[in-house]
């Protein structure tokens, strides 16, 4: 295929124009080939067609074009990704891209091969049909057609160069005085015609050629001609020889670069980013590196121009734009009158306007192999009239905003220049302190931790430690955590350039009122990220005004954005927000933010259990709309995400607010942290919720807190703890009345006697549970409870009763679809089918239960769903397969904490191993079972533990040993009344 945009904006396919549908179907095809081979967003595409006339229905109106343009495309031409629409255009496919490769190849041969050059300026030219996009006024256009044009002018001149050495001067004198009557701006062309005429003999059409040439600029822009043409004319009048046309085109080399930084460290995926795009033969030739204040984006642009400044002979432009500090910002007027002096252009020669001057320098800098830094940009329009126009120059740009339209009008490829990591960061200590960062290794990574990995900050506090040389590094962490703010310590003597709050002051200041508001709010916020609807309730603002300002800081790099598209500014961005919102705000706005944040999280986390966890018997507490919007939880899965992802904020905010929202919050989501197997932070928070009960003295909450404690404890091992909890809490449901939380109680106890071995107790139990409980009101808590007294029946050795139990609340959870339950009960009765040899049932019920625990997040019971079918595996010979399953049970266990399924998995993965021939490894597994069984006080696995050690034992030929492990296990089975004491005694009685 062929694309054109060189003229009317055209597409050819087997050598036919295909027709496009009007002029939307050219906007859509220029604004893609503009990013040819990138993704484009459907917003930026909406914009571009509609500009401020677009509506509700545009995403669909922009559907229906893009079909129409893949019918006139091949196949797989156009396709949507994440970020957007990608048209694929192949090299020399776009005749813009010939031009300019036309060009570039021609530019190297004017002076050594002026013959080919013609041959090749005159193909690339013949490209041109018309004005670029002729046929399409958009304004994201705009840009690329004007520097298209640029480039063909300086084609042109070019071309008359390499005439002019071919010595064909009389020739093009025409050409060229038609071209000066068109650009009479133009001084390079001046100067063609003026070498053409001297050349040719005509040294008095020469010299009014160059007075028509003064007079012009004199009358349009007030400057006398530059250097070039005046020493021309000099030459004309004196009569001395020309010389060569490329010759007096040559700009002056400058070599503008600060110093290369002391003490560079790391960055080698950046710096080897930027050599791709100078090696790669990219149609890109800026970059635009970006990154939040202090991360060290000029170090980077600076280190990296120094590296390769060999590959540009004819120099290297640098300025600060000042964009961000305590100085005015350079105007790109003043930054192109630095550029024009530096490239040999004296005061008068230099235009006042900003477009001649922009043009000047895209003249003189068109056939140079040069580097231009642009350091610090503020904003794109600061930076736009600095580029060149042509590819031969290799442009960095650093800013602290993310400079989009830069990206999407210019084809920039930005950099986004995340902190160090801790090794680069502790190398940078290093680097600045020496020997002394490895004396206290600890001390020097405490303090790449409080300096945020900013490489800024890292200096600072390198400066502070070098000015007290008999102070170890310990001194300085001590100092971050006592009574000085770390921003204060970073202050680095005052110097506004340097001091790290002085530094994000620059970015702050820049920010617009609402963005502003946001940025102190989010220092307000106690945990380390957020999202939008979070965001919106604490600065009280919908959710659109909240993306807006969150953007904005997203763009001046005053936020992280996350993969996950969650906002987290640094910490030391943090603490400068926190201290703007304390100096700013008055103590009632912080108040109500964090208010409206904490009502926000309630009725949030409240409105995502009632979708995870609807039936549940435990009442949850009554919470209030909030003032704004939440999150929709259409499915299971949504409410899921958002309870993960929001956990360690839900805990860390009520723990912030008190007494009485730490006991909210959990009664609100102990079920979701029960299920998750989030046992360290329901330890936590349910602890903290017991110590408010007891503050207010009531008896009530302080049972429901004891209750939840006391499930939590047992599952990993503390099971002592856990019914001194459960007893006291039954003994103050008892005396309160309350039959259900009573019956879940005893539940809950029953469980830690079964995984005790005192099986005959948890039966008590179990039982007393299912009288208090009637399955027409209380259906969940029936069914959990007969499910447990089910897995305890199993235990011994009553499977057809734990089966007839089961039946019963399968039917139950038929008619009320809930996963935690149903994967539960799936669990346990495939458990018994194993034990009643009913493998196949038992596979059907694991595959079903295993997709359902995975859906519903109950991470104990994926474990042991994968526990059970590996040894359904074993038990088919399929001992890879099973091996998989347990080495993933095991895995999954340990990660929960859940001490009873992590021993009942080492287990079962250590039979299969037996079975495989591999009895060394199995003896290891099972040591570890036991010893996880042991601590936890889990008696039925450690005896199972034995069991299997003998069994290894005996596959190794140690009889002896096989015969004692086997007593200890029979042991065992005798005091906890288990039916496996037979089995073992018939195990010794044939060793």
């Amino acid at each position: 295929m062929e694309f054109q945009v060189l003229g009317p904006v055209l597409v050819k396919r087997d050598g036919q124009t295909e027709s496009l549908s009007g002029r939307l179907q050219r906007v859509l095809l220029g604004v893609l080939l503009v990013r040819a081979n990138q993704p484009v967003p459907v917003d930026t595409l909406i914009d571009a067609l509609w500009g401020e006339d677009h509506d509700p229905r545009s995403g669909q109106k922009l559907q229906l074009h893009i079909h129409r343009l893949r019918g006139i495309l091949e196949p797989d031409r156009l396709s949507l990704g994440p970020a957007g629409y990608r048209l694929r255009v192949r090299r020399g496919e776009l005749d813009a891209e010939r031009f300019a490769a036309g060009f570039d190849e021609a530019n190297e041969l004017v002076g050594e091969a002026p013959q080919r050059a013609v041959e090749l300026l005159r193909g690339a030219l013949d490209l041109w049909h018309g004005a670029p996009f002729t046929d399409v006024d958009v304004p994201m256009l705009a840009d690329w057609a004007l520097r298209l044009g640029e480039l063909r002018l300086v084609a042109l001149e070019r071309l008359y160069e390499a005439e002019l050495a071919c010595g064909l001067n009389a020739a093009i004198i025409g050409d060229l005085e038609d071209l000066v009557r068109r650009y009479p701006l133009r001084e390079r062309l001046h100067a063609l015609l003026m070498n053409a005429l001297y050349n040719a003999g005509r040294q008095a059409e020469a010299l009014a050629a160059y007075r028509g040439a003064r007079q012009t600029l004199v009358d349009e822009l007030g400057v006398e001609p530059g250097p070039e043409l005046r020493e021309l004319h000099q030459r004309v009048l004196t009569g001395e020889p020309p010389r060569p046309a490329a010759e007096t085109s040559a700009a002056s080399s400058p070599a503008q670069l600060p110093m290369d930084v002391r003490g560079f460290v790391g960055r080698e995926t950046e710096l080897t980013e930027l050599d791709g795009l100078l090696t790669g033969g990219s149609a890109a030739v800026i970059s635009a590196v970006a990154g939040t204040a202090g991360v060290g984006k000029t170090a980077l642009a600076v280190r990296w121009a120094h590296r390769m400044r060999d590959r540009f002979p004819d120099g290297q432009l640098y300025v600060d734009l000042r964009g961000f500090g305590p100085d005015q910002p350079v105007s790109p007027e003043d930054a192109l009158a630095g550029f024009l002096r530096a490239l040999g252009l004296d005061g008068a020669a230099i235009p006042q306007e900003l477009a001649e001057r922009a043009a000047r320098f895209r003249t003189l800098v068109a056939e140079s192999r040069m580097l231009i830094v642009l350091d610090n940009a503020r904003t794109v329009e600061q930076v736009r009239p600095i580029l060149p126009g042509t590819s031969s120059c290799f442009v960095v740009v650093t800013s602290r905003n993310a400079l989009a339209g830069l990206v999407v009008r210019e084809g920039a490829h930005r950099i986004d220049l995340d902190r160090l990591s801790s090794r680069d960061a502790l190398d940078l200590l290093r680097e600045l302190l020496g020997e002394r960062v490895d004396a206290e290794p600890g001390a020097a990574m405490a303090l790449v931790d409080r300096c945020a990995r900013l490489p800024l900050a890292l200096r600072i506090i390198a400066e502070l430690v070098r000015s007290r040389p008999s102070g170890g590094l310990g001194e300085f962490v001590d100092d971050f955590a006592g009574h000085q703010g770390p921003l204060d310590l970073l202050d680095a003597d005052g110097d506004p350039h340097t001091a790290v709050r002085a530094v994000f002051s620059w970015s702050y200041q820049r920010l617009d009122d609402q963005a502003a508001t946001m940025f102190r709010l989010l220092g307000l916020h106690p945990g380390h990220e957020t999202d939008d609807y979070a965001s919106a309730a604490l600065a009280g603002v919908g959710l659109r005004e909240a993306r807006r300002a969150l953007d904005v800081l997203r763009r001046a790099h005053l936020v992280d954005q996350t993969t996950e598209g969650r906002y987290r500014p640094h910490d030391l961005l943090r603490a400068y927000a926190a201290e703007l919102a304390e100096t700013t705000d008055s103590v009632a706005a912080r108040e109500a933010a964090l208010n409206r944040l904490l009502d926000y999280y309630f009725h949030t986390a409240s409105t995502a259990m009632d979708v995870v966890a609807r039936d549940d018997y435990a009442r949850r507490p009554d919470v209030g709309a909030p003032q704004g919007e939440s999150p929709p939880f259409p499915a299971y899965g949504h409410a899921w995400r958002w309870l993960d992802t929001e956990r360690a904020n839900l805990l860390e905010v009520s723990r912030q607010a008190g007494p009485a929202s730490v006991i909210r919050m959990s009664e609100t989501v102990w079920r979701y942290l029960d299920t998750g197997g989030y046992y360290d932070e329901a330890v936590a928070l349910h602890t903290r919720a017991l110590d408010a009960a007891g503050e207010l003295g009531d008896e009530r909450t302080q049972a429901k807190a004891r209750r939840v404690l006391g499930a939590t404890i047992s599952r990993v091992g503390n099971d002592r703890e856990a019914i001194d909890h459960l007893g006291w809490a039954l003994a103050a449901f008892r005396r309160l009345g309350d039959h259900v939380l009573e019956a879940a109680a005893l539940s809950f106890l029953g469980c830690v006697y079964g995984k005790r071995g005192e099986l005959a107790e948890a039966r008590d139990h179990f039982e007393g549970a299912l009288r208090l409980t009637d399955p027409e009101e209380s259906w969940y808590l029936h069914s959990a409870v007969t499910i447990n007294h089910s897995r305890n029946l199993l235990s011994l050795g009553l499977a057809t009763e734990a089966i007839h139990h089961l039946d019963a609340a399968v039917a139950l959870c038929k008619d009320n679809d809930d996963k935690h339950i149903e994967c539960n009960l799936i669990t346990v009765l495939s458990k018994v089918c194993v034990h009643l040899g009913r493998d196949s049932e038992a596979h059907d019920h694991l595959r079903h239960g295993l997709t359902m625990a995975r859906e519903a997040g109950f991470r104990s019971l994926e474990a042991d769903c994968l526990t059970v079918l590996g040894t359904v595996y074993r038990k088919k010979g399929r001992i890879d397969e099973a091996l998989r399953k347990h080495e993933e049970a095991v895995g999954l266990a340990h990660a929960v904490g859940d001490t009873e399924v992590t021993a009942e998995a080492l287990n079962a993965m250590a039979t299969t191993l037996t079975s495989a021939g591999r009895p060394a490894d199995a003896l290891r597994r099972h040591h570890e079972a036991l010893a996880v069984a042991t601590d936890a006080g889990h008696r039925e696995e450690v005896a199972h533990a034995r069991t299997g050690i003998g069994d290894a034992h005996a596959a190794l030929g140690e009889q002896d040993e096989a015969r004692d492990a086997w007593r200890n296990a029979l042991d065992d089975y005798r005091e906890l009344g288990i039916p496996k004491a037979t089995e073992l005694r018939e195990k010794l009685g044939d060793a």
